[in-house]
């Protein structure tokens, strides 16, 4: 990113594209080759934003300091992930479209503003007074909102004081793109290994990656020893 929060695009800072379906552990080995080769310990800033998935917040954090990332390393939950929370709060709290839609907006303002804390506070008032799977479903939104702000994941406004983005919407479209669109659908099913070689040749096409890839493999088998 920019100092004013746009994409770089040049030849010098590709897009990186990549994924794979042999679980985390293979994943992280991934993220690691990566972020040694795109020079991560040289970034002034670095953002990881992800959903609530347990194995990210557990993991990606001890890898960045182990390939000695920025101390400018900021930690967001997607906020977009923590306003489904919101929305789905506010649909058990209130029987009313206007009144649902009238607290979404003033709780992901609150949210964004960084006044976690109130906006948690008046999720209580809520919870106090509801019985039965009403307040479970509460209970539950609350909760994860909690969560979040105990591993210091909330801090929207600090992010988008510095011009980067909330959200990970680039990874969720790369999500469609590369899988969705491909490799699901009716009638469709894979081999692992034909799974993995076609994740990694969408994900090359989708990065506009595909001639410099084409090439790295015709160099390893023109010169193997250089492979």
């Amino acid at each position: 990113m920019d100092e004013h929060g746009k994409k770089i695009r040049t030849s010098s800072l590709p897009i990186t594209n990549d994924g794979t379906y042999l679980g985390y552990e293979e994943f992280l080995k991934i993220l690691e080759m990566y972020l040694v080769n795109l020079g991560i310990s040289q970034a002034k800033e670095v953002l990881l934003v992800a959903d609530g998935a347990e194995w990210i917040w557990k993991h990606i954090p001890p890898l960045l300091e182990k390939v000695k990332c920025s101390p400018a390393t900021y930690k967001l939950l997607d906020f977009y992930h923590a306003a489904s929370h919101l929305q789905n709060f506010a649909d058990t709290a209130f029987p009313c479209d206007n009144e649902r839609q009238s607290w979404f907006k003033k709780a992901r303002h609150l949210l964004k503003q960084g006044k976690s804390l109130n906006l948690m506070r008046n999720m209580d008032e809520f919870i106090f007074t509801a019985t039965g799977e009403r307040c479970k479903i509460l209970v539950r939104e609350r909760n994860y909102i909690l969560k979040a702000y105990r591993r210091r994941l909330l801090n929207y406004h600090l992010v988008a004081a510095h011009q980067l983005p909330l959200g990970s919407g680039a990874v969720e479209s790369l999500i469609r793109q590369a899988v969705n669109l491909r490799m699901k659908g009716n009638s469709k099913f894979w081999l692992i290994d034909n799974a993995e070689i076609m994740l990694h040749l969408r994900c090359q096409l989708i990065a506009g990656s595909w001639d410099n890839f084409c090439n790295s493999i015709f160099d390893s088998l023109l010169n193997p020893s250089s492979a």
